[in-house]
C-alpha cells in the first residue's frame, strides 16, 4: 500500500508543510473516528483539479466499519461524490442526502473539509455504519457532540493544535475513559472507564458536577506552587496537554483537548487511562536493569582482581615461560573485563563494539617490542549483543597477541590492521553454507579480518589444525560460540590474513 507521502507527492501540488499538516491530522484522527463511530477516509484533490486521491483511511474502535476494503490510493473523479465537491469548493461540512447502501449496508456519508491557513487542503469523508443504530446513550451523544465540536475544528483550521507534542503510543484513547467539561472546567459527563480511573486515585464522589482541575488537585499528595497550578490547568482542560497523576498507589494518564468549535473555548474533552500496572511493570524493569549493570559492574572488578593476583604471581616466576603463559592468561581475563564493563554502563544487553575493540588493541598493544608495532581499526562493528561481544573480545585478543608473537617475533617492527565490514550477504562466501545450522545464511553477518605485514605462516602451517592454546581457542569460539567460520591465509605482499565471518543474530 503506497504511503501518504508517496500518494502526495504523485498526485498533488500539497508543499512540504501541508503534508506536515496532514501528517498531523492523521496522527490523531483516530480520535475523531472513535468519537464518530465513524470510518474517515481523506480525499486530496489531484494536481490537475479533475479527481480526488484518497491519501489515508482509519476505522473506528467504537463501532462497525463501513468499508470492507481499503480504500487508499482509490482515485475518483470530480462530480461522482457532490459531498466532497461541495466541501471542497465551499469550506463547509456537507450532510446533506440519503444514506449509501453498501452491500446492503446503509450508510451515512459526511465530508469535513481540512483547512490550513484558509486554505482548504482536502476533505475528510465521515462514512457511519446505520446497521447498528439505536437510541443513543449519554455516552454516546457525549461522544457525537464531541465528534461534532472536533469536525468543525478542521473545518477552521483550529485542530490539530499547532506545537502540540503527544506520544500517541502512550496517550489515552476514547474507550479508555472520557470527561467532557464546560467552559469553566465543570464536568458535565465521565464515563464509566474514566469514573474507576479516578477512583483508583483515591476518589470517593462522583465526578460530574465538580471542578475535574480542582478535584485532581486534591487527590494528589501536597505539592509546591507551580507544580499544584500546572495540575489544576492540566486537568480543567484550558490549554492541550499531557500528563500522568499518581496518588494512593495509583497512576493515572490524562490528555486534555480543548474544544473551540466557533472560535471560543466552548469545553474541553478529557481523556483519561488507568496505567498503574504499566508503570509498576516499568518500575520492576528498571529495578532489575539496574540489578543487570550492578552485577556487570562487580563481575568486571572480580576479574580486575584475578588479573592482578596473576600478575603478582608472574613476577614472582623465574620461567620465562611460565610468565608469559600468565601474561597471556592476565589478557584474556582483561579481555573479558573490558566487555562486562562496557555493559555495566548500557541499559540493555547491547554493546557499541567499537570501543571494546579500541580498548582490546590498546591493551595487546602495550606488550609490542618498545611500541614499533602498530596497529589501527577500519570500519565498523556496530551493535552487538553480550553474548556475541564477551567471546569476539577472546577471539581479537588471541589474534593480536599471535601477530605479536609470531609475525613479529624478533624483528624491527611492523603494522597490524583490523577491519569489520557488517551486512546483509556473505562477503567472500567461503564456510558459510557449512557453518549455519540447516545451511541457512542469516539476514546479516559480520565479516573480520586481522592483517599484518609480518614474516607470514611457516611451511605447511595448517591453522585449522595447529596445536597452540591461542588458536585452539579462536577455533572453538568463532566455530563453536559463535557459529562462525575462521581462516588464516598468506595475505598479500606478505605477511598473514586471518578471516572471521559471525553471523549476527
Amino acid at each position: 500500500m503506497p504511503s501518504l507521502n508517496e500518494l502526495v507527492r504523485r498526485h498533488t501540488t500539497l508543499t512540504g508543510a501541508d503534508v506536515e499538516w496532514l501528517h498531523r491530522l492523521v496522527s490523531e484522527w483516530q480520535l475523531l473516528s472513535d468519537l464518530s463511530f465513524a470510518d474517515l477516509v481523506l480525499w486530496i484533490p489531484t494536481w490537475d483539479g479533475i479527481r480526488y486521491v484518497s491519501v489515508a483511511q482509519m476505522r473506528p474502535n467504537t463501532g462497525p466499519t463501513s468499508y470492507q476494503d481499503d480504500m487508499v490510493g482509490h482515485l475518483v473523479p470530480r462530480g461522482r461524490r457532490p459531498l466532497l465537491d461541495a466541501a471542497f469548493d465551499e469550506g463547509r461540512i456537507v450532510r446533506e442526502g440519503d444514506p449509501e447502501w453498501r452491500e446492503e449496508v446503509p450508510v451515512r456519508v459526511e465530508s469535513i473539509p481540512v483547512r490550513r491557513d484558509g486554505r482548504v487542503l482536502g476533505v475528510i469523508a465521515r462514512n457511519t455504519n446505520l446497521l447498528t443504530v439505536r437510541t443513543p446513550s449519554r455516552l454516546e451523544l457525549t461522544y457525537l457532540q464531541s465528534a461534532s465540536d472536533l469536525a468543525q475544528m478542521i473545518a477552521a483550521g483550529t485542530f490539530p493544535y499547532p506545537g502540540e507534542q503527544v506520544d500517541m503510543d502512550a496517550a489515552p484513547r476514547v474507550g479508555d475513559g472520557l470527561i467532557r467539561l464546560d467552559a469553566d472546567g465543570i464536568v458535565t459527563y465521565a464515563s464509566p472507564n474514566a469514573l474507576s480511573a479516578y477512583h483508583r486515585l483515591g476518589l470517593t464522589t462522583d465526578l460530574v458536577g465538580g471542578h475535574l482541575g480542582r478535584t485532581t488537585a486534591e487527590l494528589v499528595p501536597p505539592t509546591r506552587g507551580a507544580v499544584h497550578e500546572a495540575l489544576v490547568k492540566l486537568a480543567s482542560g484550558w490549554a492541550p496537554r499531557q500528563a500522568e497523576v499518581e496518588a494512593q498507589g495509583g497512576v493515572v494518564s490524562l490528555r486534555a483537548i480543548p474544544l473551540k468549535p466557533k472560535g471560543t473555548q466552548t469545553g474541553s474533552l478529557v481523556l483519561c487511562r488507568d496505567v498503574t500496572e504499566l508503570r509498576r511493570r516499568d518500575r520492576e524493569l528498571m529495578t532489575k536493569d539496574a540489578t543487570i549493570r550492578e552485577i556487570h559492574h562487580r563481575v568486571k572488578n572480580n576479574l580486575q582482581t584475578v588479573a592482578a593476583l596473576l600478575r603478582l604471581q608472574s613476577r614472582r616466576l623465574g620461567d620465562d615461560s611460565a610468565r608469559g603463559a600468565l601474561d597471556e592468561a592476565v589478557r584474556r581475563v582483561g579481555s573479558i573485563a573490558i566487555v562486562h564493563e562496557t555493559l555495566s554502563q548500557t541499559l540493555d544487553e547491547q554493546v557499541a563494539f567499537d570501543e571494546i575493540a579500541d580498548r582490546v588493541l590498546a591493551m595487546v598493544m602495550e606488550l609490542s617490542q618498545d611500541g614499533q608495532v602498530t596497529a589501527r581499526r577500519s570500519g565498523s562493528f556496530g551493535i552487538l549483543s553480550a553474548e556475541v561481544a564477551t567471546p569476539l573480545a577472546m577471539v581479537l585478543t588471541e589474534l593480536l597477541q599471535n601477530a605479536l608473537e609470531h609475525a613479529f617475533g624478533g624483528r624491527d617492527g611492523g603494522t597490524v590492521e583490523v577491519s569489520a565490514l557488517r551486512g546483509r550477504a556473505p562477503a567472500t562466501g567461503k564456510g558459510w553454507s557449512d557453518s549455519w545450522n540447516g545451511g541457512t545464511k542469516p539476514e546479516e553477518y559480520l565479516l573480520i579480518t586481522v592483517q599484518d605485514d609480518g614474516r607470514g605462516m611457516p611451511e605447511g602451517f595448517d591453522p585449522q589444525q595447529a596445536g597452540n592454546l591461542g588458536l585452539q581457542i579462536v577455533r572453538t569460539l568463532a566455530t563453536g560460540e559463535l557459529g562462525g567460520s575462521f581462516d588464516m591465509v598468506a595475505a598479500p605482499g606478505g605477511g598473514t590474513k586471518v578471516v572471521l565471518e559471525i553471523p549476527v543474530r
